[in-house]
């Protein structure tokens, strides 16, 4: 049986095809958007408990952040696994 050798073990080189700045017009650096920024066009990763609605969360959750808007991607509950 052939030996497979580990993904630490393998050596990778980094290829840069053109480096270049993004026009400030355009934005900037996740690191340097402000708290606003990142609530405005953030994405919240969210373990909804057993119990209220995927609906509820969402309401609340506005109601924090003081937002116009918001929403889910599908259901928000929670996946057993055996």
């Amino acid at each position: 049986m052939p030996r497979t050798v580990p993904p630490w073990e393998i050596k990778r080189e980094v290829y840069i095809k053109a480096e270049d700045e993004t026009d400030p017009k355009y934005g900037h650096a996740p690191m340097e958007r402000s708290p606003n920024e990142l609530i405005r066009y953030g994405v919240i990763n969210l373990n909804k408990p057993a119990g209220p609605t995927s609906h509820e969360v969402a309401a609340w959750t506005k109601k924090l952040l003081r937002l116009e808007v918001i929403g889910h991607g599908g259901t928000l509950e929670a996946q057993l696994l055996s």
